[in-house]
């Protein structure tokens, strides 16, 4: 054969700009094409003459970290098809060669090597496509998936169920390494797992975990001291980068820091993913279906005895997909949580277990459907310890029904707002159904002792407040209400606590204990303590605190009990910031804060931070201490490196105070 006749391919261009568009891959921020499965993309090749009809052009796509990797041979003129992938010659001019690639909807996701003939095209990712109708992550409505793919920001709801707060948060899925480390942290995955949602997305939780030799450590000791303490995180972007540059685990985090990085990951390699807030979440360790807490006297819970928890609020992500591993009817959201609790088949994780048998009480459905129904329903029973002449007596003084599981919440969608799925997880409370589900979960009669008991008190105990402006003293409004008016002397106790989200005392504040006559059918009770009680020991631990307790009530001629908890968050005034609406790319600009402590106490380790994706980095500005009554007014100077809207969040933290955030959206031209 004449050389001169022989094929040579001089170049390959992967049409980068146009590809990318067209998959909805544009943001991510690498060299290398980011395509989605199930989708046409456009390869154009440079000849060394013109192609000719007995010419083989045989291209090869490779991917996998096994061996041997997953192979997808095509060659347009004789076997354009082959594993769900098709080639076509679009178009041929001279010695121009325009190929239009669909890859198989259902292909392996992950990196590839593209050779046509023997010429090496390099390197690009594959993404699982919510744009495309047979992929297993299809997602019908244009306006999910710009919320749950492309949005890189948002917000982590905290607080508890009557106060909720929202927490700004950095998901920035396409930013440099985070595809890379995604995809790293899939090793263990065989190629034909590579294909599938539901084992991706469990693998990815997974890995999210240090405890499973992935990425971030959990910590809830209050000591961060050689690490970031959780509450200081407000991005997933520089936990991924370090762990994809270190490999080693990244400290520290909590429930919700999980969930970003995990919300993250999904967004990253095209699952849609949102972070979701369960407020009043169930530990219930023995997994009865009911959270029992034991109290003295006086109102203090009993470590030993008390061994389920109620969370003010727990964090998970999320993710969407169809469960063709699970008979009809669990497609849609399935709930993946990467905090490490539970063991599930040698390892920390929880999921994807799908919100349909979730609610319907389904929970031998896979993957640990029972331990997030134990999360976001169940019943709370309040016991009290009687000592009795040295033997110890439970009597239950309070059964709450309606009070695990509280106002679930994501961000909306594109909309800066909370919105509530609570009935997404669960029927109404109290409705025939939940109590049906309830039955069906438990394996007991719907009429059973568990799903209907009620105590008949004559007494009923409510506290009204649930937030405290920091630095004032607390004031509690307690409500009793009783079906007769004949004037009754009452026992009050309540015992105080600071303690952090997850239910875990650090410190007794004390008991306040008051005896009142009542009158009426409806009578309040006013309780307060000093603030100098709780503001020396704010800086205890490095974890943000709220006052938890519980309140007996004791009618004194009958003896009979009723009981209560409570949460009060704090509230702390905001600082002003001062920034531009406007900005321009390498043109710096001023952000202008302004703070004042109005604390009785002076604030240390203070610390004001910008964070934004169109910045190059973090930046931020530290002061030892601010003293009582004091201002401080400082500058920052940031220069914008990205164009279009892009989000500031401005963050103050100190050992005493612990968040207070401002945000704004500045416009950023080129």
């Amino acid at each position: 054969m004449d050389s001169r006749n022989v094929l040579i391919i001089y170049a390959v261009n992967v049409e980068r700009k146009l590809n990318a568009a067209a998959h909805h891959t544009s943001e991510y921020q690498t060299k290398k094409l980011v395509l989605r499965r199930g989708q046409i993309f456009t390869l154009k090749v440079i000849l060394n003459r013109p192609l000719q009809p007995q010419d083989e052009l045989k291209v090869t796509f490779t991917s996998g970290q096994r061996d041997p990797p997953y192979m997808v041979e095509l060659d347009p003129v004789t076997s354009y098809r082959s594993k769900g992938w098709q080639v076509k010659i679009a178009k041929q001019s001279g010695v121009e060669v325009i190929l239009n690639v669909i890859s198989a909807a259902d292909a392996v996701v992950g990196r590839y090597k593209m050779r046509v003939n023997e010429y090496k095209a390099g390197v690009f990712y594959l993404l699982f496509n919510p744009w495309c109708s047979d992929d297993s992550v299809f997602m019908a409505s244009e306006e999910e998936r710009a919320e749950y793919i492309l949005n890189d920001t948002g917000y982590m709801y905290m607080g508890f169920a009557r106060q909720i707060k929202e927490k700004p948060w950095t998901f920035g899925q396409f930013e440099k390494h985070i595809l890379s480390c995604c995809f790293n942290l899939l090793f263990q995955l065989e190629n034909n797992e590579m294909q599938n949602p539901v084992l991706v997305s469990r693998a990815i939780c997974t890995m999210m975990c240090a405890a499973n030799g992935g990425v971030l450590m959990g910590n809830w000791t209050g000591d961060y001291a050689d690490g970031t303490a959780p509450y200081v995180w407000t991005s997933s972007v520089p936990i991924l980068q370090q762990h994809y540059v270190t490999r080693m685990p990244v400290r520290y985090g909590q429930c919700w820091v999980f969930s970003g990085i995990l919300t993250t990951a999904l967004r990253a390699v095209g699952i849609p993913a949102r972070s979701v807030t369960n407020f009043e979440s169930a530990h219930d360790t023995e997994k009865n279906l009911t959270v029992d807490i034991y109290l003295d006297e006086s109102g203090k819970t009993i470590p030993h005895l008390t061994k389920d928890s109620v969370w003010n609020f727990h964090v998970w992500t999320d993710a969407w997909m169809k469960r063709q591993d699970l008979p009809h009817g669990y497609d849609g959201w399935q709930v993946l949580d990467s905090t490490p609790q539970e063991i599930s088949d040698g390892g920390f994780r929880t999921g994807p277990s799908p919100l349909t048998a979730i609610r319907q009480g389904l929970i031998q459905m896979k993957y640990d459907t029972t331990f997030v129904f134990t999360e976001v329903n169940g019943d709370k029973f309040i016991w009290l310890v009687k000592q009795n002449q040295e033997r110890e007596k439970n009597i239950l003084i309070a059964v709450e029904t309606a009070s695990i599981g509280k106002n679930i919440s994501t961000k909306m969608v594109g909309e800066n707002r909370r919105e509530d799925i609570t009935l997404q997880y669960k029927f109404p409370e109290g409705s025939p159904e939940e109590r049906k589900v309830m039955a069906k979960a438990s394996g007991k009669p719907s009429d059973d002792k568990l799903n209907s008991r009620t105590l008949n008190n004559s007494l009923q105990i409510s506290v009204l407040q649930n937030s405290l402006e920091l630095g004032a003293p607390i004031y509690l409004t307690i409500t009793l209400r009783r079906k007769t008016a004949t004037p009754q002397n009452v026992n009050i106790s309540c015992s105080l606590n600071l303690q952090t989200y997850t239910g875990n005392k650090k410190t007794n504040l004390g008991v306040i204990q008051k005896t009142v006559q009542i009158h009426g059918q409806e009578s309040r009770v006013f309780l307060t303590m000093d603030a100098s009680y709780y503001i020396y020991k704010l800086g205890m631990v490095d974890d943000e605190m709220v006052i938890g307790g519980f309140i007996i009530a004791e009618i004194v001629d009958s003896g009979e009990r009723v009981a209560t908890d409570t949460t009060l968050c704090f509230l702390y005034s905001a600082f002003s910031v001062e920034m531009p609406s406007t900005g321009k790319v390498k043109q710096p600009f001023i952000i202008t804060c302004k703070f004042t402590n109005t604390l009785p106490i002076p604030l240390t380790n203070i610390k004001f931070s910008v964070e934004s994706l169109g910045l190059a980095n973090m930046k931020s500005w530290e002061q030892e201490t601010v003293p009582p009554g004091k201002t401080i007014t400082f500058q920052m100077e940031c220069t914008p490196v990205k164009a279009g809207p892009q989000k500031f969040i401005v963050k103050f933290i100190s050992r005493q105070v612990k968040e207070v955030h401002a945000e704004k959206v500045v416009l950023i031209s080129k």
